[in-house]
Formats: C-alpha cells, structure tokens, sequence
C-alpha cells in the first residue's frame, strides 16, 4: 500500500543520509527516531501501531511513551 512504501522510504531515506553504523544498535536508533516522528504525522495510525509501541516502551524504555 502507499502508507507502507511511504514510511519504507523514509526509513531508506534516513539510512542512506547516514551512510554507515559504528554498530547495530545505532541503525536501531536511527530507525527509532524515523519511526517516532513519522507516527507524529499519521492522522490515522495503523491497528498494529499500538502493540509496536508497547515494544518500543519496553526496549526504549524511559524514551518512549506509549500513550
């Protein structure tokens, strides 16, 4: 669909920009950041927003609201 091909390439976008990771765990970071402030955007999130989010809480901890 549009709003999945959309938001892959804002994350190809935002990886690309980059360029190279010193680690795996700056490329999660990166695609946090990309994630969160595409969902800022979203006037109507998708069904499965809602269980990522909880994840992201989990993993992300204080950084991550998942109201």
């Amino acid at each position: 669909t549009n709003a999945i091909e959309a938001l892959n390439s804002k994350l190809r976008r935002a990886v690309r920009a980059r360029g190279h990771f010193p680690n795996d765990e700056a490329a999660t970071k990166l695609l946090y950041l990309v994630l969160n402030r595409a969902a800022e955007d979203w006037k109507r999130p998708p069904r499965e927003w809602f269980e990522a989010k909880t994840q992201f809480a989990i993993v992300f901890g204080e950084r991550f609201k998942a109201s």
